[in-house]
């Protein structure tokens, strides 16, 4: 699996539009906060947990992980008891550079 997330990640950066300043910015960005893809808890409305994949480093409010289940990128907040999908779904990239 973090071989397929990986791969998912290349193409997206490959194919981002990195033709203006806020492009290359967002690209750089989303670059120096990547990790290796692991697995982490994550938790949904109603009590729901599920093992998905963390994608960014935390920065004490976001990151991206990586939903195999639904097979896209969600942006999660940190909560006391661990990340916790906000419904900012899509890309990696897309997920990222919402906040």
């Amino acid at each position: 699996m973090p071989e397929q997330i990986k791969a998912l990640i290349a193409g997206e950066i490959a194919a981002y539009p990195v033709d203006d300043r806020s492009g290359r910015m967002t690209v750089a960005a989303f670059r120096a906060n990547l990790r290796e893809p692991r697995p982490v808890t994550v938790n949904f409305s109603g009590g729901i947990t599920q093992t998905c994949w963390s994608v960014t480093r935390g920065d004490g409010c976001y990151r991206v992980i990586y939903l195999p289940s639904a097979g896209y990128f969600s942006l999660c907040v940190e909560s006391d008891f661990g990340p916790l999908d906000i419904g900012v779904h899509g890309d990696a990239i897309g997920c990222y550079a919402s906040v």
